[in-house]
């Protein structure tokens, strides 16, 4: 269809409208193709118009001309319960010079799930009257996925908003540069934020966003403060949300779980940049031993098209806390110990000897001594049982019996739980040995390379799952002190023809940097790798593997080593005639001075005065 203009009136519409249709599924879009060209081709917009509704809501826009090219629109409709219809209006204000059109209209997964025979298992909920099958995991989200609204029956309304009538019980944080805003509709700039609310799929409909427009300055956080919930025991405790970050100059959501008041706790997620004009969902699993709260703290960008948007978020299987069930103490006291959870997979004896320790230091085990906290995984024993370096990566990793060494993969822990199952397609680290091989499965490797037979572990990323794009990442935990010498030597075996690559990243808080990259097949033998890290301190070191365009070709490690890692130790005794006395009284070998490594850790033995 296109548009051709023959009348002069000061201002013309050409409107095309859909039939009518009465209800979509969650997870329906409409795409098509549309070309605008021309000198003055002005502006053209897609309107929903919901029976019911006086106000329509706009779902696309176009301004300007884009060009001598079709190009595509992806909208997000949503659930839709009531009947609606599209307007495509083409606007012209006296001049129009060009062409519009449209083209290739699609909707896609729009209808309601299909009714099923039966519907068992602990991860599966039945609908009642449509009686479709669903996740269990949609219940209760705010989003009607069954079509009877049978899913969202008897929820709690403590436990889900969806910013219709305020913030239920969630709070703004007091403690950060400015607040969210309720709103409905689109948010003031243009080409940023959402359109529309998530829970309506309207203009009508209210959600949360910030605004990154003056007087706002990068790097501003607003901050977004959940209930407090008990902990979560053995059973999976739950948070969904949907996002919008839709903006050339979007940049970061994260979600935070804390147990003392006056933290920010421990990051638990994070998106950064534009990620399109949709609401996107998101499921993370919550583990705690301690009563706990979740903080969503939006951080705004370089310029005013960095909106960012919340809707409909709630909680399955968690349960608000109860102060009188917990006589000893409130949380917000702000005194509680944090909650001492290892990533490394290994269980801390939940008592403490007694101790006058303060927060930031660290209490051995066995003794109740008190270290700095930067004593504690700097691959230096300080603790008399070495409880200091238990919960940390291990210096030497062979993988042999199948000990993963403190190694964890972050992006399964959020699917961690009763959801394991959701797991086995994925792409992931693995470990695996020659024995357990197919005979076709060539692209692995044979044998290990700490024993040289096939008896032998290592640790591998199996391409047979996921596909081309897809990354695995396997992280150590915080190391919080090296010394100026430390370096990583790992042995590699990267073999097939569609191979991806391999990288070594250093991550630190929300910054991650690249070390060390290789790409393509190396080769049907085991390759020796070195990574010069230095003195860094509170940071992680990461392995990444990178899916090829087919299953051919596996990215395998074994024997990561950290050699020279510990920081240096200042002793008492004078430097000998063959050592050098650095300005913080070190004492290094002479042959060290002036060769581009800080050997001192002040840099002395690198000034330009010697």
């Amino acid at each position: 269809m296109f548009v051709l203009k023959t009348s002069n009136s000061i201002s013309q519409i050409a409107r095309l409208q859909s039939p009518k249709l009465r209800q979509t599924g969650s997870n329906c879009t409409l795409s098509f193709w549309y070309y605008s060209y021309g000198e003055s081709v002005g502006a053209a917009e897609l309107q929903l118009l919901v029976d019911g509704l006086k106000k329509s809501t706009v779902l696309w826009r176009t301004y300007y001309g884009k060009g001598n090219q079709w190009l595509k629109a992806v909208i997000q409709l949503g659930r839709l319960p009531q009947a609606f219809q599209f307007s495509l209006e083409k606007i012209s204000l006296g001049i129009y010079e060009g062409v519009s059109a449209i083209d290739d209209i699609r909707f896609e997964n729009c209808a309601l799930p299909p009714p099923a025979l039966s519907c068992e298992g602990p991860n599966s909920f039945w609908c009642r009257d449509t009686k479709a099958c669903i996740d269990s995991l949609l219940v209760c989200d705010l989003v009607d996925d069954c079509g009877d609204g049978s899913d969202e029956d008897s929820c709690d309304p403590d436990l889900q908003c969806n910013f219709e009538n305020g913030l239920c019980n969630w709070e703004q944080d007091i403690q950060d540069d400015f607040d969210w805003i309720r709103i409905r509709g689109p948010t003031p700039t243009i080409n940023t934020g959402p359109l529309k609310d998530h829970t309506t799929g309207t203009a009508r409909g209210r959600y949360l966003y910030l605004e990154s427009s003056e007087p706002r300055q990068f790097q501003d956080k607003a901050v977004l403060l959940s209930p407090l919930f008990n902990p979560s025991g053995d059973g999976t405790c739950a948070f969904r949300f949907h996002y919008h970050m839709f903006g050339k100059e979007v940049y970061r959501l994260s979600v935070f779980q804390r147990s003392v008041s006056n933290t920010k706790g421990w990051l638990l997620w994070y998106k950064f940049g534009n990620q399109g004009n949709r609401w996107i969902r998101q499921t993370l699993f919550i583990r705690s031993s301690k009563p706990f709260q979740i903080l969503v703290e939006g951080t705004v960008g370089d310029g005013f098209t960095g909106d960012i948007g919340l809707d409909d978020v709630s909680f399955l299987g968690c349960t608000l806390y109860n102060a009188a069930q917990h006589p000893s103490g409130s949380f917000f006291k702000g005194n509680l110990p944090t909650i001492s959870t290892t990533t490394s997979g290994t269980s801390v004896p939940a008592t403490l000897p007694i101790n006058n320790c303060t927060e930031e230091e660290f209490v051995c085990r066995a003794s109740g001594h008190c270290i700095h906290m930067i004593q504690q995984c700097d691959f230096r024993p300080d603790c008399s049982d070495k409880s200091d370096e238990s919960a940390c990566v291990m210096e030497v990793c062979d993988f042999e019996d199948k000990d993963l060494c403190g190694w964890h993969q972050p992006a399964l822990e959020q699917m961690s739980g009763n959801y394991s199952i959701r797991i086995t397609k994925t792409f992931m680290w693995q470990l695996g040995r020659g024995a357990n091989l197919y005979p076709e499965q060539g692209h692995c490797p044979l044998t290990d390379h700490t024993t040289g037979t096939e008896e032998g572990w290592y640790l591998f990323a199996d391409s047979s799952n996921g596909e081309f794009g897809n990354t695995a990442d396997i992280a150590t935990p915080v190391i919080s002190l090296t010394g100026p010498r430390c370096k990583i030597i790992f042995w590699n075996h990267m073999n097939g023809s569609t191979i991806g690559s391999l990288e070594v990243l250093y991550k630190s808080s929300n910054k991650t940097s690249k070390l060390w990259t290789q790409s393509g097949s190396q080769g049907p033998q085991w390759n020796r790798a070195e990574v010069f890290l230095g003195i860094r301190s509170n940071f992680q070191v990461i392995f990444r593997a990178k899916h090829g365009v087919s299953y051919m070709g596996d990215v395998a490690v074994d024997d990561i080593t950290f050699e020279d890692c510990s920081p240096l130790l200042i002793s008492d005794k004078p430097c000998t005639s063959e050592e050098f006395m650095c300005a913080n009284k070190y004492c290094i070998p002479k042959n060290n001075l002036c060769d581009f490594v800080n050997d001192c850790e002040d840099n002395s033995d690198e000034s330009p005065s010697i």
